[in-house]
């Protein structure tokens, strides 16, 4: 027994102290162990990797979260070539070169080596490449990157401004024969769920999946101190958006946290824009609050982590 305990303590010191135990589970949520995982894909796992990104909290909504959308991108050293960033791109293509000359690049693909901001920038260097090169096609990868660009070194950005789609019409915004594709974008609409994303505040998207509302909101605090400050307004009444809502848990994604509301039906987006501020506003007192934490807040503390779904 003690010879075993020997062997971890040595294999607990070989580990990298400044990354993830190679025998302990994997931060991406795989519920493997990271050698298993990204540990062996060949890339670190980068927990926040649209950290310091124009809009990063949108980022992780749309990659995650909502269905249909795009944002334009200005990109170092092609700043005349027209970028767009969408969530999902026909047939899943992490990026294409148009033939009509502009270059897309998609958040919401197949592939994940651990580090997401690097791969997509991995993908869109490509397709940029090849774009210069006067070529079309579609872009991807069958390994980790490397050393490569991030987004954070290409995005120029002083923010993005987000449309989002009731559908996937914008796939064919560029072709002028549409005939071949309009099966395939008809089966592609009939996946998107209703989405609008609120105009008073960042990153808030109201969605609904026909008996049910809800408002999906990512969030850029840290998540200790989100967590405490939600449990505060749980306590006290507060965290409920909009009459006879109610808060029922959140996603993590990316190093965010996303709180979720279910809405009564027929709420609708615009009803939702005044609380949002309304709360927004509550949420910034109660994360200033530095008191004492009290029991009743510790144990809605302790429900609320509970009450987490983690995203790859």
């Amino acid at each position: 027994m003690a010879k075993k305990s020997r062997v971890k303590n040595r294999q607990a010191a070989a580990a990298p102290a400044d990354g993830p135990n190679p025998r302990a589970a994997c931060p991406c949520g795989s519920g493997k162990r990271y050698k298993a995982c990204h540990g062996a894909a060949g890339g670190a796992f980068v927990g926040r990797p649209f950290e310091g990104l124009p809009g990063e909290c949108d980022l992780v909504a749309l990659r995650e979260l909502v269905p249909s959308a795009t944002a334009s991108l200005s990109i170092k050293g092609y700043e005349s070539v027209p970028v767009t960033l969408g969530t999902l791109l026909p047939g899943a293509a992490p990026a294409m070169s148009r033939d009509s000359g502009e270059v897309w690049v998609g958040l919401q693909v197949q592939h994940n080596y651990g580090d997401v901001s690097r791969d997509v920038a991995a993908t869109l260097v490509q397709a940029l490449e090849q774009r210069a090169a006067g070529e079309s096609g579609i872009f991807g990868l069958t390994s980790a990157p490397g050393d490569g660009p991030r987004l954070q070194d290409l995005v120029l950005n002083a923010d993005l401004d987000i449309t989002v789609h009731e559908g996937f019409d914008w796939w064919l915004a560029d072709v002028e024969d549409k005939g071949d594709f309009e099966h395939a974008l008809e089966h592609a609409n009939e996946s998107v769920l209703p989405t609008q994303r609120l105009t008073s505040v960042d990153a808030a998207y109201w969605t609904s999946v026909g008996s049910k509302e809800h408002l999906r909101w990512v969030m850029p605090e840290p998540e200790d101190a989100l967590l405490t400050a939600l449990a505060r307004l749980h306590v006290s009444g507060g965290d409920v958006i909009v009459p006879d809502a109610r808060f029922v848990g959140m996603f993590r994604a990316h190093g965010l946290l996303a709180p979720v509301w279910d809405l009564p039906v027929g709420t609708g987006a615009e009803a939702l824009e005044e609380p949002a501020v309304a709360f927004r506003s509550a949420l910034d007192e109660a994360l200033a609050d530095t008191s004492e934490i009290i029991p009743e807040v510790r144990s809605a503390r302790a429900g609320l982590a509970n009450r987490q779904v983690t995203i790859r």
